[in-house]
């Protein structure tokens, strides 16, 4: 390793108060959730009152009812995100203890299954309040991405969910035990900064794209279009940046030591590019779909 870059100092922690024997601290991946829902509320709002940019100039819903829908999506995501990282990355550890299955504070959410959780909230709030559902997922697309940019630096600052070991310049020396264990590697092992790659993907150019598709090129005009956008965005960008992350441990082993759940010759699929195809596929479906259909 000739450089490699030492890992910030910085608490995972923003502060902590001492109350009656019970400390309560604020953290920065909290605060990524609360900041990226505030900044994706904003965007949804910004939207419905331009009425110009909906199919029929007309916004599928309310400015004063996109908070109703947030809460809907919120509890989406909190159930999927968790059912999910249970049936995709550790179903064996949960159907022995399913008394654990609710601890999300001890860690544990996936991304898939937090976006069908979300979807899944959506549909059921689109249908009682006589919605189009296509267009409320199309809102949701816009202001997904500032929680994702947030999210994904709240891994780094938490020193999770690191890459996998490199001798490029910017490699980060992430701390604890799990992290230094690279085999072959002598004196501190740098890694991938797979978190901010994902940041920058995710975050800063989806979102990039999904807000000139849809303020400039009004994309909306089309139910779908901007869903789409987002699916493969999104799906693209996590396959590719999962050439980069270390897999999760449960899925290495002396035999398979990159973490493949899909083998193929010495190459190999990871959980995340796993569930990431499907969502290109979907994606580009629904893109295409939209494309078909006149702007309204």
């Amino acid at each position: 390793m000739v450089f490699a870059i030492p890992f910030p100092d910085i608490s995972p922690e923003i502060f902590s108060i001492d109350l009656g024997g019970f400390t309560f601290a604020l953290r920065w991946y909290a605060m990524a959730y609360v900041v990226g829902i505030l900044l994706g509320w904003r965007l949804a709002v910004m939207a419905v009152r331009r009425d110009h940019l909906w199919a029929g100039n007309r916004a599928p819903i309310e400015p004063g009812r996109v908070e109703d829908l947030i809460t809907a999506v919120i509890l989406g995501i909190l159930v999927g995100g968790r059912l999910g990282f249970v049936l995709f990355y550790q179903p064996g550890y949960y159907l022995a203890n399913p008394a654990q299955i609710p601890a999300i504070w001890q860690g544990g959410m996936s991304f898939h299954g937090g976006m069908l959780g979300m979807a899944a909230g959506a549909a059921w709030f689109a249908r009682r309040n006589g919605m189009a559902w296509m267009s409320v997922l199309d809102l949701l697309a816009l202001g997904t991405p500032p929680g994702l940019l947030l999210g994904r630096i709240a891994n780094f600052i938490n020193a999770e969910l690191w890459g996998r070991p490199t001798d490029l310049p910017w490699g980060v020396i992430f701390p604890g035990p799990a992290a230094q264990d690279c085999p072959g590697v002598t004196g501190p092992c740098a890694r991938h900064p797979s978190q901010l790659y994902e940041a920058g993907l995710e975050g800063i150019v989806l979102g990039g794209l999904i807000l000139l598709a849809v303020f400039a090129r009004r994309w909306l005009k089309r139910p779908g279009q901007v869903t789409g956008l987002f699916l493969m965005g999104y799906g693209a960008a996590r396959i590719f940046v999962e050439l980069f992350r270390q897999a999760d441990a449960q899925f290495i082993t002396p035999d398979n030591p990159m973490g493949y759940v899909v083998q193929i010759g010495a190459a190999g699929l990871s959980m995340g590019q796993l569930l990431s195809l499907p969502m290109v596929a979907l994606g580009a479906a629904f893109w295409l779909r939209a494309r078909t259909r006149a702007a309204a």
